[in-house]
């Protein structure tokens, strides 16, 4: 039944994809960018995880999200951590 439903409301939005005259690589790069968005907001953000939920290499990935422009703010939930880094020192003049 679920299967049914997820196919039926998937028809939907590939016919609405097709009267709005996207093609197929248009479709395509929008789908893939939205799944790995998905993807990487049920993993807070690792890309390690993420990369083997969707089967991919982590560096493959990485260079999927850099080519469909897919930034931090797209998947980043609020009150997440940042990420804690090294503060830079300043460089002594001698």
């Amino acid at each position: 039944m679920a299967e049914q439903n997820l196919n039926g409301r998937l028809l939907q939005i590939v016919d609405e994809l097709v009267r709005r005259g996207l093609t197929l690589d248009q479709a395509r790069r929008e789908f893939e960018r939205q799944f790995i968005v998905a993807s990487l907001k049920s993993n807070r953000g690792n890309l390690c995880r993420s990369a083997r939920s969707l089967g991919v290499h982590r560096n493959t990935l990485r260079n999927k999200v850099s080519d469909l422009g897919i930034l931090v703010e797209d998947y980043d939930l609020p009150g997440r951590r940042a990420p804690r880094r090294r503060p830079i020192e300043p460089l002594s003049e001698t």
